[in-house]
C-alpha cells in the first residue's frame, strides 16, 4: 500500500498513541490525532487527508457526526474503529467498520475497503 496522510480520531489518548505507533509501522504519516468532532472536521480541513480512522463514540461529539460535516465538502476515505457497529450501521449503513479489539490485518484491510470505495 503507498505511504498514506492518515487523520486519526480517538479520544483514548492510549490508543490514539498505539494507532500513531502502528500507521508509522505499516509506512503511514499520522498527520494529526484529534479526540473531539469539532478537532476532526478542523483536521480534515487543514490535512485533506488520504484517509480518516474515526471512533464513533468521543467525549466531545460523535465521529459519525463528524465524517457527515466533513462529507458535505467533498469524500474523504475512512475506516471507523469501534465497538459501537450497530450504532455506526444504524447512521451510515455502507460504513467501513473494524470492531475493537482488532488485529493489525483487519485494520489494513478496513483501510484497502475504504480507500476503494474512494475509487467507485
Amino acid at each position: 500500500m503507498t505511504p498514506l496522510r492518515i487523520v486519526v480520531v480517538e479520544d483514548d489518548a492510549i490508543i490514539a498513541s498505539l494507532f500513531e505507533e502502528l500507521l508509522a509501522i505499516m509506512g503511514h504519516k499520522v498527520c494529526a490525532n484529534v479526540a473531539s468532532e469539532g478537532e476532526a472536521v478542523d483536521a480534515a480541513r487543514t490535512w485533506s487527508p488520504d484517509l480518516m480512522i474515526v471512533d464513533e463514540r468521543l467525549g466531545l461529539g460523535s465521529g459519525v457526526a463528524a465524517m457527515f460535516t466533513i462529507l458535505k465538502s467533498g469524500f474523504v476515505p475512512h475506516v471507523y474503529v469501534t465497538t459501537h457497529e450497530i450504532r455506526v450501521r444504524d447512521m451510515e449503513p455502507d460504513a467501513v467498520i473494524v470492531s475493537k479489539p482488532f488485529r493489525e490485518i483487519d485494520l489494513l484491510n478496513g483501510m484497502r475497503l475504504a480507500l476503494a470505495a474512494a475509487v467507485a
